[in-house]
This record gives C-alpha cells, sequence and structure tokens, in this order.
C-alpha cells in the first residue's frame, strides 16, 4: 500500500463490505507512500497515527501540477 498527502483512506467493514471509516491522509511516515500513515477522520475530526489492515484502502486522489501534495515535474519521470 502506497500513498500521497491528500489521498483517502478507506476502513471497510469486514463482513459487509460498506465503508465502515474513511479520511484523509495528513502525514507520511516514509517517504516511499508506504503506512503508517496519519489521517484525519471524517467522522470524528481527529488525527491519528494508522498502521491499515487487510479491510483498508487507498483512493488516491488527482493532485494536480503545483500542488503541495502533488510530485513535482522531476519526480514525474
Amino acid at each position: 500500500m502506497r500513498a500521497q498527502l491528500g489521498d483517502q483512506l478507506i476502513v471497510e467493514s469486514p463482513t459487509t463490505g460498506v465503508t465502515r471509516r474513511d479520511g484523509e491522509i495528513v502525514g507520511l511516515r516514509h517517504e516511499d507512500g508506504t503506512p503508517p500513515y496519519d489521517v484525519h477522520w471524517s467522522d470524528t475530526d481527529e488525527v491519528t497515527l494508522v498502521f491499515p489492515g487487510p479491510d483498508a484502502h487507498v483512493h488516491h486522489v488527482e493532485h494536480k501540477h503545483g500542488s503541495p501534495y502533488g510530485p513535482s515535474p522531476d519526480e514525474r519521470g
């Protein structure tokens, strides 16, 4: 699992497959985008450190050119 700042972390219910929780990734602990992540949860408005389990996935948000969250032109390759 890899993420960028601004991506959405979605945690599914393991039994029903419906969204149980979602939040915006606001902090990365590793430069390569691997977990853990600092997540700002939409339901509680809190930021917590998250080690995503098998019931979680990342929804990649399109990062516009010039955005502080997107790669610089040099990083795009």
